[in-house]
């Protein structure tokens, strides 16, 4: 027969005549170490206690104080981007990923997923004979695509990863989250009110990989990317974090601001002179604010605090079973942040932050009254931008923002079989610049592994980050990353040899009326000084290789558009049919949000058709949680409709009783002047109920549709589990309306407000 696999012995007629073979399975070789990666999300440059912050953090501290800490390391500046930097080596928008990967432009640069010319780490490694696994958050395939109906060639087990256990969307609650188990969706194994919390199963999990591979195969090595949802909002932790730091931050940003600065000074982190940059536009003096804007704004920042402190803890559990095993000494661990602190929680910080995305500014005076569900199941909070600001200290600005309180990060590397003589103190530090492209090439040049120039048939593109091998040994090393691109969503920032151009961008004017900034990085860390106008020539120098870096690795072309491409979907072949006709059959699993009907922002008809016996009830649709959805059921023999915002509770219930048999049972939904909604109950097409809602959400929530129950914490108060639906549920059909002029207008107005509103 013809020979279609690799065969070095001798085939005969009988097997005396015959020699066999075994081909050698990849392996690295004994001595290869394990490799972890640590991604935290939203963290800004000071958050941890060894970067200079009042937070406890006892076991990174640790980490740190073993191994390497670098003081000029920067990111992109936003998860998906970062992410994909981080696994693949090369700059975000080679690979297709120039924002979050909920959006697909119709261009390379963002197509919502890592491009299969660019080839992960997990792909490389586990063809070297490391066993690889995923922990935590994902976000690098397109959300569209993120359901049970896949397809799956994005998803984490088809990018190289043996296991993976986490959630697929860039956030999720930490009480009750939407997680996925290699590749099938799966329910949280206990409730919040049994102790649940997301990080604490993440690392479970994490444990329990690394477990079955060392206790059978403890020959393999393993690769392992722990991406926590902490501490992206919600900011959530259980209460005896939360308790832990009350009236921690009651002297305000502007005195933790400046201890955090005078922290980062004595310990070298920053060279001496770096300046405290000036508070941000927006950001109020914490001694002028009024009380209850101080009391909300450091009760967000406690449950910001007990959240990072929590995260802490599981990384302690982590490390400590790899010590346990004597798998510590001989694993590379890289920690780092994604990006700078998160500027979404707007000036006061938001009980819920979806009402920041639904252009509600709920007043301190207002949040005050529930404070005490702040960083619980019942909040989904996000802090303002002082305490977003005090975690970027010295910088300025924000994730999202090319400055460098939007890139610049902590990174720690923890290696005592590679870095054993890390020292104490500033012994520990590396100051050279670098960037997450470059985390790739230093794993590889520490393994002896050389990427693949083709993979699965693919041309691969080059690696395009630098290696930081050559700092493990020597503290003054010379940077070997010369230049650096930056740009996001039209903020666009170059470094060059110790300089830096940076513009901050207002979606809507042109590009070329942004106003470029110029600051000596090597004099000016925390950029204090603006050099443009008396160094116009190096200015312009700058900006012209801005460009040409740009055409090099396919940043262009520009584009500012942000959160009005959550709605450009409706394309041939996805999820969402060009009549926008939707019809689900259960049982089905849960539907991440970007994957179901929106009913957010639009008109719509719902139509469950049921039969039920006598006394039946249950859920036929629900989206979202208890924070804020909208639920569809049957109770006590009636139709009942609960739209849930943010809390409040409009519920419709019908005038008479749902019959038994078959029956469809509906609502019509409308969106009226304003921004107000009114509803109409339907049984068998006859009107049976009303509801006039005072605020028809734009955007509902982060957490996706279930049919015929309620997946996650319950939208309803009239319901306390899942309620499944207990006749027989046949389908549920949705018909988004087309909105009046007039509404569509409205709807323009609102994605305007919001996109500024990011910025």
């Amino acid at each position: 027969m013809q020979d279609f696999e690799k065969f070095e012995g001798t085939i005969g007629r009988t097997l005396a005549e015959s020699t066999p073979w075994w081909p050698d399975a990849p392996h690295p070789g004994d001595a290869a170490p394990n490799v972890v990666v640590i991604l935290l999300d939203d963290l800004g440059f000071s958050h941890f206690g060894c970067y200079g912050s009042s937070i406890e953090t006892p076991n990174i501290d640790r980490l740190a104080a073993n191994g390497l800490q670098y003081t000029n390391f920067h990111v992109t500046p936003l998860c998906s981007p970062t992410r994909a930097s981080l696994l693949t080596g090369r700059n975000h928008h080679e690979v297709g990923v120039r924002s979050v990967s909920n959006f697909n432009t119709g261009f390379p640069n963002m197509r919502g997923h890592i491009s299969n010319h660019a080839t992960t780490a997990a792909e490389v490694l586990r063809d070297e004979g490391y066993t690889t696994f995923a922990v935590g958050k994902w976000h690098l395939s397109q959300m569209e695509n993120a359901s049970a109906a896949g397809p799956y060639d994005q998803w984490p087990c088809q990018r190289g990863f043996d296991r993976y256990y986490g959630f697929l969307d860039g956030e999720t609650d930490q009480f009750h989250p939407e997680l996925v188990y290699d590749n099938h969706h799966v329910d949280p194994p206990k409730s919040a009110a049994d102790g649940y919390h997301l990080s604490e199963d993440l690392v479970d999990h994490a444990i329990e990989f690394v477990h079955d591979t060392k206790s059978i195969r403890p020959d393999r090595p393993f690769f392992l990317y722990l991406a926590f949802g902490a501490t992206h909002a919600p900011h959530q932790a259980p209460d005896e974090y939360l308790q832990k730091y009350r009236g921690t931050f009651d002297a305000g940003w502007d005195v933790a601001r400046a201890e955090w600065h005078a922290n980062q000074i004595e310990r070298g982190l920053l060279p001496a002179n770096t300046q405290l940059a000036p508070r941000n536009p927006g950001v109020d003096a914490w001694d002028d604010m009024p009380e209850n804007h101080r009391k909300l704004a450091a009760r967000l920042q406690e449950a910001f605090a007990g959240f990072l402190d929590h995260t802490d803890a599981q990384i302690g559990r982590l490390v400590d079973a790899l010590a346990h095993l004597g798998e510590l000494d001989n694993t590379m661990i890289v920690l780092l942040s994604d990006n700078g602190a998160s500027q979404e929680g707007g000036p006061f910080g938001v009980l819920h932050e979806w009402k920041f995305f639904n252009f509600i500014l709920e007043t301190p005076d207002e949040a005050v009254g529930r404070i005490d569900d702040i960083g619980g199941p019942n909040s989904h909070t996000n802090y303002p931008w002082g305490w977003s600001q005090a975690g970027n200290t010295p910088f300025k600005w924000y994730k999202q923002n090319t400055h460098e309180g939007g890139v610049h990060v902590p990174l720690i590397v923890h290696w005592p079989a590679r870095i054993a003589d890390a020292g104490t103190g500033i012994e520990n530090l590396r100051d050279q610049f670098h960037h997450v492209n470059d985390i790739v090439p230093t794993i590889y040049e520490a393994l002896g592994v050389t990427a693949p120039t083709t993979y699965r048939g693919r041309e691969q593109m080059p690696i395009t980050g630098t290696s930081m091998l050559s700092t493990f040994d020597a503290p003054d090393a010379p940077t070997r990353k010369g230049v650096q691109y930056f740009e996001m969503m039209g903020h666009r920032a170059l470094y060059v040899d110790g300089w830096k151009a940076v513009t901050r961008h207002q979606a809507g004017p042109p590009f070329d009326d942004d106003q470029w900034e110029l600051y000596h990085l090597d004099e000016d860390r925390s950029e204090c000084h603006d050099l443009a106008a008396t160094m116009p020539e190096k200015l312009a120098e700058l900006v012209a290789m801005w460009w040409e870096e740009a055409e090099e690795h396919g940043v262009l072309p520009l584009d500012d558009r942000t959160v009005e491409l959550f709605g450009a979907r409706f394309r041939n072949r996805s999820p969402h049919p060009e009549n926008r006709h939707y019809t689900y059959r259960p049982p089905m699993a849960p539907m991440p949000a970007q994957v179901g009907a929106t009913l957010g922002g639009r008109n719509w008809d719902l139509d469950g058709t049921i039969d039920r016996p006598a006394g039946a009830g249950g859920v036929i649709y629900a989206t979202g949680n208890g924070n804020s959805g909208v639920s569809v059921f049957i109770q006590n023999d009636r139709l009942v409709l609960d739209y849930n915002c943010f809390g409040d509770h409009h519920v419709a219930e019908s005038d008479r009783t749902v019959p038994v048999g078959a029956s469809v049972v509906g609502v019509r939904f409308r969106r009226q002047d304003g921004n107000t909604g009114h509803a109409t109950l339907v049984i068998d097409g006859q009107e049976c109920g009303e509801l006039d809602v005072p605020f028809a959400m734009r955007i509902i929530s982060s957490l996706g549709p279930s049919v015929g129950y309620d997946h996650g914490s319950p939208v309803s108060d009239r319901y306390t589990d899942s309620f499944p639906f207990e006749g027989h549920l046949e389908r549920v059909d949705i018909q988004l309306v087309s909105a009046s002029p007039a509404d569509a207008a409205a709807n323009a107005a609102a994605v305007e407000r919001a996109t500024m509103s990011q910025q």
